[in-house]
């Protein structure tokens, strides 16, 4: 065993509802390094890391920690051995403050009692180091997405922890945001801390990691260094030699003359989004692009009734729409994608089934009453349609990837054949494969003289899937531009810091 070797995995086996998730798998993290694990949504990645962290346990198969074999009966016992897993998605309390959660069941005491003035100060100290716009008492609930991230990573950094598994980070970050924690990371690399970085984004993984592991379908396909191969390599591994689509493809029959389909005039939501105005054609996706807080989220909550609106006009084909509810929205033919599919798109603790069939209820009814047998085939449909990895439409959300959760989310808006859709950050946590898989949605969704209104941090994607794209910039519509006008990334990344 190398002297150097702070956590190995070997012949790692895991299967869930005798569907085999790790096959096999060997994974080796050295003292003081960025090691990267990517691979395709369902890959294994998650579910590996959770192994490691105690979360599952292991089906068979070694797991060592400095050398000393290890069996986990709960996450606790992982903590015991200093390792700590900041997931994919949020795990705060959201009735709790910043200071709560930071400090949840490793609370400071002092004569019995809790020590709230020096937890409010170590948690004042600890986002200042991290250059968290918060406060200590804010609650979660108040804070933008991107911030709740950052918090996640000051709790983990504020333990006593020697081994941190990063998943997706950075997917809802500012560029500032993930250069503040590539800094933080590289500080404790030189402190002997070692990270498991988890990402879809290559340019990071290429920015932060020392090596990189790629799992695909289950089993360990290859481990190097990040120095001695591509890009273009590591994303042939993941994709096994099929990468997305995230090339452009012209309309074969022009929109310009299309019809509207849909007009925004004048919207104000207080000081966030301020006097907006844009419209959509039929057949045409419509990108927002933008920095975080810049009033993108906003706008998409306001049209789908989720978020008051101060002042503001919505017309659907030429006809004034009045939208104050999310059952307005709906009734108007419109769909949301919201930016965090946990927290605002799925019920975790139900089934696949369950989730598909909240919004497509009218399709399962046999008389007044749900029928089992219509449920259970309109759900396996969804699953077919849209290429959903699961070993069933009745195991729990909460067991599927990240991708494979969006994928449900997509469909179960989609089936109820929406005018507009409305996709938030659509491809956040997915894979390169599974992001030409919703381009490809896109596509062929506008295609059938639909809208699309498409927000997304990835510049690639916007160029990839939009015929026009509009800029936001503290709340203003600052810029406007047809695909053909863009030649590259760089003029949507100069316009949205302007």
């Amino acid at each position: 065993m190398d002297a150097n070797c702070v956590v190995s995995m070997e012949n790692i086996c895991k299967a869930f509802g005798g569907s085999p998730v790790l096959k096999n798998v060997n994974f080796l993290l050295k003292r003081g390094e960025v090691h990267a694990l990517v691979g395709g949504n369902g890959a294994g990645k998650s579910t590996l890391m959770k192994i490691m962290n105690g979360v599952y346990s292991k089906d068979s198969g070694i797991v060592r920690v400095e050398g000393q074999e290890v069996e986990y009966q709960s996450i606790r016992d992982a903590w015991k051995y200093g390792i700590r897993m900041i997931f994919q998605e949020l795990s705060l309390c959201s009735t709790l403050s910043v200071m709560e959660n930071i400090f949840l069941t490793n609370e400071l005491k002092k004569g019995g009692l809790l020590d709230k003035k020096t937890m409010r100060a170590k948690t004042a100290e600890i986002l200042e180091e991290l250059q968290i716009e918060a406060r200590p008492d804010d609650l979660i609930a108040n804070l933008p997405v991107g911030t709740c991230q950052l918090i996640e990573i000051a709790k983990a950094l504020s333990s006593d922890a020697s081994v941190l598994i990063l998943d997706e980070p950075t997917a809802s970050l500012t560029d500032r945001e993930t250069k503040v924690l590539f800094q933080r990371v590289n500080e404790l690399k030189k402190k002997g801390i070692s990270f498991i970085y988890i990402s879809h984004r290559m340019k990071e993984i290429f920015q932060i990691a020392d090596r990189i592991s790629v799992l695909r379908d289950g089993e360990m396909v290859l481990t190097t260094e990040i120095g001695s191969i591509t890009m273009n390599e590591v994303i042939a591994q993941i994709t096994s030699g099929e990468s997305g689509d995230l090339v452009y493809r012209p309309h074969k029959t022009p929109i310009t003359d299309n019809p509207e389909l849909f007009r925004v005039e004048n919207l104000t939501v207080g000081e966030l989004v301020k006097g907006v105005n844009f419209s959509i054609k039929q057949g045409e996706v419509l990108g927002i692009a933008g920095l975080l807080g810049s009033g993108r989220t906003e706008t998409a909550e306001a049209i789908f009734g989720i978020r008051k609106y101060h002042s503001g006009r919505f017309f659907m084909n030429g006809k004034e729409i009045h939208i104050h509810s999310i059952h307005d929205a709906v009734k108007n033919k419109i769909a949301l994608i919201p930016e965090d599919r946990r927290r605002e798109g799925l019920v975790l603790s139900h089934s696949l089934e369950q989730n598909l069939c909240l919004t497509n209820l009218e399709k399962i009814k046999r008389r007044w009453l749900s029928s089992n047998r219509k449920a259970r085939k309109f759900s396996e449909e969804c699953v077919r349609d849209f290429s959903v990895k699961t070993a069933g439409v009745n195991v729990p959300m909460v067991s599927l990837s990240g991708g494979n959760q969006q994928k449900i989310v997509i469909a179960k808006w989609l089936k109820t054949v929406p005018r507009l859709l409305i996709m938030d950050e659509p491809t956040a946590g997915v894979d390169i494969g599974a992001k030409g898989e919703v381009i490809e949605i896109v596509r062929e969704y506008a295609s059938n003289g639909n809208g699309v209104l498409f927000i997304s941090s990835e510049m690639s994607e916007l160029l990839a899937v939009c015929d026009r794209i509009i800029v936001y910039c503290d709340g203003t519509l600052t810029e406007e531009y047809t695909r053909e006008s863009i030649t590259g990334e760089e003029i949507l990344e100069y316009a949205i810091q302007q």
